[in-house]
């Protein structure tokens, strides 16, 4: 169970700060303290924005819909555990750990219903949430959702996706491996193939910063259980329509015009489901962060809408 204390910094001390108030998360894993990273912004009504999982996974990319959203609401964004500026430990970094963690978070941190933008990987977490916490979701954003990690999208086993998972997390090949998947040409070429469309944003100054996310001390570990899987929220299709099964709350699926084909089919599938609202805008899976204008302009009046008007 969670230890419910948070500590506010000043934004210069952390490295992605969206230019709100920091605070530090006491969180316990399995009898081990973890200290989570989250940003607060503007006033009023919460709004939890959880960001993609990735390599490159920070509350940063999600400052863009931030700063958009603060003008009428209270944003809380948050660097998961193992990733951005939260603590990196060396766990066994599973699916029932984000679960829990999040459960906990929102028990924790938040005193009222809340609404959630939820990206990537983040959206089997925001509805496993409202299933199991239904009175602590008011609303969910889905933008570009995905439930299937990059190996096991790619057609790798569990035994493969395992095996490769244990080569990353070993103490000297592991990390040799780690860097020549994190190569600035290598996370150039990811961006460029299936995260941003618009090649002129993938700037040496912008590989530059991103790579430097992937350099801090403990940063392959959660990184390596994102690429297998092994976070993936569930193991099935079928399991994550589930959830969207006699929604208690609205919910809004948000595709990019420029997904890769798999991905837009699983999208295409979520915005068909009865009682969810879709839009369809530019982008591609990190439509969260390079179309953050676009995304926000579609999510305000769906935030705003009152419960009779949804």
């Amino acid at each position: 169970m969670a230890i419910a204390q948070s500590t506010s910094t000043q934004t210069a001390s952390t490295e992605h700060s969206i230019g709100g108030t920091v605070h530090n998360y006491r969180w316990t894993w399995q009898g081990q303290v973890q200290i989570v990273v989250y940003e607060t912004l503007g006033e009023g009504t919460p709004v939890l924005l959880l960001p993609a999982f990735s390599t490159v996974s920070t509350r940063e990319e999600m400052g863009g819909i931030a700063q958009h959203l603060s003008s009428q609401f209270q944003v809380i964004t948050l660097d998961w555990p193992g990733f951005g500026d939260s603590e990196r430990s060396s766990l066994d970094y599973r699916s029932s750990l984000y679960h829990q963690f999040l459960q906990d978070f929102v028990r924790d941190i938040l005193d009222s219903p809340t609404a959630i933008v939820a990206a990537g990987h983040a959206a089997g977490y925001a509805m496993q949430l409202a299933q199991k916490m239904p009175s602590s979701v008011s609303k969910i954003v889905l933008v570009a959702p995905t439930w299937r990690g990059p190996l096991p999208t790619m057609g790798a086993n569990s035994q493969v996706s395992g095996m490769v998972r244990e080569l990353v997390q070993s103490p000297i090949l592991g990390q040799t491996l780690y860097q020549m998947n994190t190569t600035s040409s290598f996370l150039r070429f990811m961006y460029g193939r299936h995260v941003y469309v618009e090649d002129a944003k993938l700037t040496p100054e912008f590989i530059t910063h991103k790579r430097e996310i992937t350099q801090q001390p403990g940063a392959r570990y959660a990184p390596a259980a994102f690429v297998t899987g092994a976070i993936d929220p569930v193991q099935e299709r079928a399991e994550f329509l589930g959830y969207f099964q006699s929604l208690s709350v609205p919910v809004m699926v948000m595709i990019g015009e420029q997904v890769p084909p798999k991905s837009r089919m699983e999208m295409d599938v979520l915005a068909g489901l009865p009682g969810v609202q879709s839009a369809v805008l530019p982008g591609s899976l990190g439509m969260h962060e390079e179309c953050a204008e676009a995304v926000a302009e579609v999510v305000l009046p769906f935030l705003s809408r009152t419960p009779e008007g949804k």
